[in-house]
């Protein structure tokens, strides 16, 4: 099954071809943008397909992460793989990247169960648990630094993601939550194709907020 996957849920504009029959990455490319995903993902793409040696008509299943993340770079990421699915008539699976952010880590410590936590900043963090097998504990959440930390104390596992340090007394290193695209395709491939759309995972709301109170007052 030849996989095309995306990731404009972080820093990192990504997308990848990935062979799961032959287990083989075919083409992938990545930039680190911060923003501006929506202007630079189509040719993200391109390169990947191109460096595949493959035609869009080829793929078979579109992935993408779908947060916790960027709110934009969610909803860019989401928009796009469901339009390629669409044009294409393939299934679109849909990856947490606290999944993507577990599975990395456990490509380092096989054998060890994972929290994987991101700094959300306002004194929170979006975390959640796997098993050493990949298979999740807990629901994705949202949570304060001190709820985060009881819990951490707790867990005998590995813990990834930039809010390590708040976790993890004496945690060295540079601890991100960005992660390889080959991942994403890889944990897609294998997943159910039957899961229904994919939707942005979103533990709180925008930051943008309607003003209230300069509404002009519509004449009749």
């Amino acid at each position: 099954m030849i996989v095309l996957a995306l990731d404009t849920a972080g820093v990192d504009c990504a997308a990848a071809v990935y062979d799961s029959g032959r287990n083989t990455m075919l083409g992938e490319a990545s930039d680190m943008i911060g923003k501006g995903h929506a202007e630079h993902l189509i040719g993200i793409v391109d390169h990947a397909v191109d460096q595949a040696g493959v035609t869009l008509s080829q793929i078979e299943r579109l992935a993408v992460t779908i947060g916790p993340g960027s709110f934009t770079g969610i909803r860019v990421g989401v928009a796009a793989a469901r339009g390629f699915a669409l044009s294409l008539n393939v299934p679109v699976v849909g990856v947490t990247t606290l999944e993507v952010m577990a599975a990395a880590q456990r490509e380092k410590t096989p054998g060890r169960a994972v929290l994987a936590a991101m700094d959300a900043k306002r004194d929170e963090i979006y975390l959640q648990s796997f098993a050493a097998d990949g298979s999740p504990l807990d629901a994705p959440r949202a949570a304060s630094v001190a709820e985060a930390q009881a819990f951490a104390a707790g867990f005998d596992g590995e813990i990834t993601g930039s809010a390590t340090p708040l976790l993890k007394a004496g945690a060295g290193g540079d601890h991100t939550n960005v992660f390889p695209i080959s991942i994403v395709a890889r944990l897609a491939a294998a997943a159910p194709a039957d899961a229904g759309k994919p939707k942005p995972l979103y533990l709180r709301g925008p930051d943008a907020k309607p003003q209230a109170g300069y509404a002009i007052a519509r004449r009749v």
